[in-house]
């Protein structure tokens, strides 16, 4: 059996269903908790920021999947949808990172009221366009620790801005209406800027065969957060891999666990 198959079957779930405001609009989300009796100080805790389009089940169930895993070793976490993605509130076309930031703060006020769980060990793991939001809110959210998995950056965008100009209203991605303030805001963001001013336990992980968020994109965010970039050999954009979901895994709670 697979570490993957492993950390969902080794110990009964504890598992509820959060939410919490921002901006007057509900957030929804998962939190896991470890089993047994809490340590003295509490759990430590992750919370997780799924990517562009995402939600919080993430890619072929990557987040429930490893929260169950981290569960099985110690760790909380709390997984949720940005406003405007999956089951919370809001559209999509009001989406930018400003907005994905404001939530993330607020996801870490709510698991630092948690009973059981550490306040002073909330850590925090984005995906994607989450690694680029994790990245812009360190500085304001502490976390504990700081995983970025395959972090974009604003120049991914860059195609959108046809002719280098930005579209008059919405853009129709895929059936998602993307907003003008979105393009507006992300292509001037400098993530390797705030990654650089956080100055906090980081670590970076990236498929070596990523072309989505190329592996260039986490050498750079790994010089900026002076930290390790771990290649996760042969996987893409979303690890489709069970072996390299598997290395992706160990690697990641080696790395909150403080291995």
């Amino acid at each position: 059996m697979t570490d993957r198959a492993r950390g969902s079957n080794e110990q009964a779930l504890n598992e509820e269903f959060a939410q919490f405001s921002v901006g007057g609009q509900r957030v929804y989300g998962m939190l896991h908790r470890p089993t047994g009796e809490a340590p003295a100080h509490g759990w430590p805790s992750v919370i997780l920021l799924h990517g562009f389009t995402g939600s919080r089940t993430s890619d072929h169930r990557l987040f429930p999947l490893l929260s169950r895993y981290l569960a099985a070793r110690g760790v909380a976490s709390l997984r949720f949808d940005f406003r405007g993605s999956g089951e919370s509130h809001g559209d999509f076309s009001e989406m930018t990172v400003t907005r994905e930031v404001e939530d993330t703060l607020a996801a870490f006020d709510y698991v630092r009221r948690q009973p059981g769980l550490d306040p002073q060990r909330v850590m925090l793991l984005g995906f994607s366009m989450g690694g680029l939001v994790a990245a812009q809110s360190a500085t304001q959210a502490r976390p504990h620790r700081l995983a970025l998995w395959a972090p974009a950056l604003p120049e991914l965008w860059l195609p959108f801005l046809r002719g280098g100009f930005l579209p008059a209203t919405i853009t129709d991605y895929n059936g998602w209406p993307l907003g003008r303030d979105f393009l507006q805001e992300v292509t001037r963001l400098r993530p390797l800027d705030a990654a650089a001013t956080w100055g906090g336990e980081a670590r970076v992980f990236h498929g070596d065969q990523d072309r989505t968020c190329p592996p260039e994109y986490g050498v750079r965010y790994a010089q900026a957060l002076h930290c390790d970039a771990i290649a996760i050999p042969g996987a893409g954009h979303t690890f489709d891999n069970l072996e390299q979901v598997a290395l992706l895994f160990r690697e990641t709670t080696r790395f909150l666990t403080g291995g």
